[in-house]
Parts: structure tokens; sequence; C-alpha cells
């Protein structure tokens, strides 16, 4: 059976190009200066603009919607949104496209339409405009709905509405996720109460402004998916809760499907005895909010300004790619550093994503501070402060493990958070630096049968944990170092018999011949020629090395992928792919399936790293 009429757009396959649409408009506006006064195309200038403030509407909706750290008390569906749903909603705008097409239609075929008063002489177009709308639209949009559950035996849900209810977490782009078909209903629902205002000589552009952006405002409030409607509103005027939808209300209809079908206006579903009896009930629950403590949380932190626009509530499109530097950006690092400075001011550590594992709630928060901000001397005090709060606060909600991401569990900075555990000795939360499954990930990348490594920051605690457990498999250690006091520590550290393969080097040269080299600390171009061609730079150094080299090859930092099991993963971590964690990450997680009672700070228990690899990869956990 082909596909049925008005189910797919028809640009479907036209990607990001399919913006070209817009073209003609946008010609025929350029062409006839329609910015001037006296254009007779002003009007194209006044569409273009709506249609954007649309778009921009339903994005200052799904921004706040996914604000966690604001937002995470009061979400009616707990599940975090995936991959797949932002997979499935990434083209949620085609209804814009299609609306300003019939737009445009409209005004050609009506040719009054272009000379609308830019405002009204009085508020009877919009007396007009909403005595329409709730005698005409709410309940032919209550009636359309219907049908699409139910009509034809169930054949128009299946081949029309159930996109719209393919996805589990309802967001303000879920109300774009439709078919062509209920879009072009929806559009004419729209136009009712407009052209009755017109057709009593009361239209106005304000007018039509007004009403489709506050149309948008509504659907894109209705899905959000938080609640922001007090309850107390309701108490005050019972009879406010049939005139005013809520986001707990539509979010019934998206989990239930037989109930709720109102457009904005309840009181249709009291008629048409649809309303789900548990509505007002749950409604003052999130309204209230809902604590939920999650059981493990990775503490990171901001990179640079233009990596903190890579957060679901800048852009949610954005954040499930792998970050890359992108034109686009640019226009928004004013903001974004004006936001720095703010945050820098605020100081308080928030959450960013959410994920599940085995029925367990994970949270990503970060503590506000940027990646130079940690080797400013005088900010020292403020980040451990920052980093304290977040596992008192952790602790208190009886979070089980905190794990610190990179620059957070820095030795100058705080010992590989050392300096937690010692000042908090009764601590209930494991604070983990996840260090050992760090090791152990470039441990294992390294290729059977090699006998000799080149190995910089060899005297960090990853360096050391490396050239003990490479020692220890006779496997011939350089270790760039100019402190032989260190140096000799380590190898101190080291059975007897192992000794003679620690080896102390002070200059790059000492590693012309050597091809696998293990990167701790950074190295310049200068210091990469040295590397003899076909060299493989492993690495462990924050910020990652430049590839100067195209004779050699470059690994990225330690990650592994998550098990596939993990549920509402919807942001990449900074450069990785999707479902991809930085190693100490993944460190968290396998202290926390272990039930590991201990913390995981300071130096490396070097007998642990091959422990703790088999423990990731029994709980699914694969290197990436």
């Amino acid at each position: 059976m082909g596909a049925a009429l008005l189910a797919s757009w028809p640009w479907d396959n036209l990607g990001f190009y399919k913006y070209v649409l817009y073209g003609p408009l946008v010609g025929k506006a350029v062409a006839s200066r329609a910015w001037e006064a006296a254009s007779p195309d002003r009007w194209i200038l006044v569409l273009l603009l709506l249609f954007g403030l649309r778009a921009l509407t339903y994005q200052l909706w799904s921004s706040f919607s996914n604000m966690l750290f604001a937002t995470r008390r009061r979400r009616v569906v707990r599940h975090g949104v995936d991959f797949h749903q932002i997979d499935k909603e990434w083209d949620w705008d085609n209804f814009l496209i299609l609306h300003v097409l019939m737009a445009a239609t409209a005004v050609y075929a009506f040719p009054s339409l272009r000379h609308l008063p830019l405002w009204p002489d009085d508020a009877r177009g919009l007396a007009v405009a909403v005595l329409v709308h709730a005698a005409a639209t709410e309940p032919l949009a209550y009636l359309a709905h219907r049908a699409f559950h139910h009509g034809a035996s169930g054949r128009l849900y299946a081949r029309y509405h159930a996109l719209h209810h393919s996805t589990p977490v309802p967001q303000p782009f879920t109300a774009g996720l439709a078919t062509p078909l209920e879009h072009m209903a929806l559009g004419a629902l729209m136009a009712l109460p407009l052209a009755a205002a017109c057709a009593a000589g009361s239209g106005s552009v304000a007018l039509a402004f007004a009403y489709v952006l506050g149309f948008d405002f509504l659907r894109a409030m209705g899905h959000c998916n938080v609640e922001v409607v007090p309850s107390s509103l309701f108490r005050a005027v019972p009879v406010l809760r049939y005139l005013i939808y809520t986001p707990t209300y539509h979010a019934i209809h998206h989990t239930k499907k037989e109930a709720n079908f109102c457009l904005f206006m309840p009181l249709f579903d009291l008629l048409g005895g649809t309303i789900d009896q548990q509505s007002w009930d749950m409604h003052k629950k999130m309204s209230a909010g809902v604590d939920e403590v999650p059981d493990f949380v990775f503490l990171a932190h901001v990179v640079d300004v233009m990596q903190s626009l890579h957060v679901p509530f800048v852009l949610r499109t954005f954040a499930s790619t792998p970050f890359s530097v992108q034109l686009f950006l640019l226009p928004m690092w004013p903001f974004a550093f004006l936001v720095m400075l703010a945050m820098w001011v605020w100081s308080k550590t928030f959450v960013i994503s959410c994920y599940n594992l085995r029925g367990r709630l994970h949270q990503i928060w970060a503590v506000p501070r940027y990646g130079f901000q940690y080797f400013l001397p005088f900010a020292k005090d403020g980040i451990n402060k920052q980093i304290e709060l977040a596992i008192l606060r952790a602790d208190k909600m009886g979070v089980k493990v905190l794990s610190l991401a990179a620059l957070n569990k820095n030795e100058a900075l705080n010992g590989g958070g050392t300096l937690f555990v010692n000042k908090h000795p009764d601590l209930r939360v494991r604070v983990v630096h996840g260090n050992t499954l760090t090791a152990a990930v470039i441990l294992n990348e390294i290729p059977k049968g090699t006998t000799e490594v080149f190995l910089t920051g060899a005297t960090s605690k990853l360096g050391r944990a490396i050239a003990l457990y490479l020692c220890k498999k006779r496997v011939r250690v350089m270790m760039m170092t100019l402190s032989t006091e260190r140096f000799q520590k380590i190898q101190k550290e080291a059975p007897a018999e192992f000794q003679q393969y620690l080896v102390q080097v002070t200059k790059y040269r000492a590693a012309q011949h050597c091809r696998t080299w293990i990167v701790g600390k950074w190295l310049s171009p200068r210091e990469q020629r040295w590397a003899p061609p076909g060299t493989h730079f492993h690495q462990f150094v924050v910020p990652p090395i430049i590839g100067f080299r195209r004779d050699c090859t470059y690994g990225k930092l330690a990650a592994m992928r998550l098990p596939k099991d993990v549920q509402g993963l919807g942001a990449c971590e900074y450069s990785l792919e999707r479902g991809v964690v930085h190693a100490c990450h993944a460190g968290g997680v396998v202290h926390f399936l272990e039930g590991y009672t201990h913390h995981e700070v300071g130096a490396i228990d070097v007998h642990r790293i091959d422990v703790v690899w088999e423990a990731a990869l029994k709980h699914g956990l694969r290197p990436a």
C-alpha cells in the first residue's frame, strides 16, 4: 500500500535546503525594496517577520523546557529527551514553511489583505477574533482532534496522527511534529478568527501578530512538559480550569491518548465527556514540584565561551551533535560572554542534562567555571568552594556517587578530590575522579607487543599509574621529566625486578625512534617533530594536542561508549560522538554500578586498573 495522501512533506529530501522555499518571497521583497514605506510588497516583509517570530517563540519555549536547573522539579514526564526523539523532531518547523506559503497564497487571492492598517482603530477586531476562536476554532479543533484519533476505525490515527504521538516526551518542537494534512487543517482553523475580523472591517497587522503569536505561545506552552500554571490560580478562580489548559493537562493526552483532546480550552472536553479525572490532582502535584534524587552525578565544567553554547537549553539540535565551532555561533558569542561573567558572579552549580541507566537517574551538573579560570591563581579557592558545595549538596540529597570532570579534579587544585574527602570524612556520597578507568582505556589502546613507549606528563597522577602498569608488563617507559626526585619516587614504587624498565629522559629527541607516544602534557609543533613517521599519539592532556603531523596519527581523549540500554540521553559530551562519554565519567558510572563503597581520590591504585576495566566491560561499556 502506498503512502497516504498528505502524510509526508514534499520537501523531506531537501534537508537544510528546504529553506530555499522561502526564496521567492525573499527575492521579491528585495527586488521591490519591501522595507520602504511606499513599497507595494511591504506585506511580504511583514509576513516573513511574523514567521521568524513564530519560530523564535517555539525556540524560546524549548530553551526554557530544557533548563533542567530551573524546571526539573516541575517536569510532567520525567524521562529525558533522547537522540531518537531529537532526530525525529529535527524538521519540526516544516509547518512554518507550509503556513507561510498558505498565507502568501491567501494574500494573492485577496489583494485587499495587502492594505490592512498596521494598528486597529479600536478593540473590536480583537473581540471578534476571541469570540470566533472560542465559538468556532476551539470546537472544530476538538472535533478534528477526536476524528484523527478515532475516525474511520483508527485509520486516520495510523496514517496521520500517530506521528505526533510517536515521541515519548512532549516538547515545544513536538507541536510541529505532524503531517501536512494536520497542519493544513490547523492553519485553516487559525485563519477563521482573523478572516472574521477582516470581514467585520476590523482587521489589522497588529491583530494578526497578536493572535498568531498567542496561538503559538499556547501550543508551545502546552507541549513544554513543565508545569507553569500555578494551581493556586485554579483554586482562586475555579472556572479558569475550563478556559485554559496546562502543560500537565496536555501531557496526559500524550501519555493516555484517550482523553484531554481540547485545543486550549478544557471546556470542550467537559462537554464531550473526555476529561481525564486525574487532570486536576496531577496538575496540583506538578505545580507544587516533585523532588527527584539522582543516584549518580557527573560534575562537569565549561571549556570555553563557544563550548558553553553546546547545551540543550541553547540549541537542542546542536547539543545533540559532537561540538565543533560553527559560523552561526559567532553572533551569539557576545551574549555568551556576558552570561559567563554573570555565572562567575552568581556561581551556582546547575543541572544541564540527565539520563537513565538500569532504571536509575544519572545527572550531569556543571560548575559555572570556564577552562581558563582554572589556571588563574586567585581563582583556585573559589573553584574549590563551588566543587565542595556541589559535593555537599549531592550528599544532602542522597546521591550515591559524584564523579569529577577533568579540571575539577586537577592535582594542583584539590589533589584529585582528596581535599574534599579529608575535609568531610563523614560524606555518604562517594567522590570519584574516575582516572582508574581512564588509565585502563589508555593502556588497552596500546597495541599488543609494544616494547617501548614515550610518556609525557610522566609524574602526573595518570602518568605515574601508566608507567607503573607498563613496567610490570616489561615495556620500557621513557618518562619525560626534569625532576629526578619525582622520577625516582615513582621508580621506587615499582617492584625491584621491574624498575629497570622505567627510564628518565629530559629531551624530546630521546624519543626520535619511538612510535608510541603517550601524551599527558601539551606538545608544541616543535616538540612533535621529534616523533618518527608513523607515530601514534595517545593522549590524556586537557585540552587535547593539535595534530600538526600528517605522517602521524592522533588519538582522542580516553572515552567509553555507554551501555545500549541507556535511556533519555540527548546531548553529546563535548566533541565526543553520541552515547560516548569521557573515561572519567564512565569511571564514575562503573563505581556506581559496582556499588563500590570507597572514595576514588588522589593517587591511582595501579592494582585496580584491570579490575575496573573488567567491571566496565561486564556492565556493557565499550571503548570508543
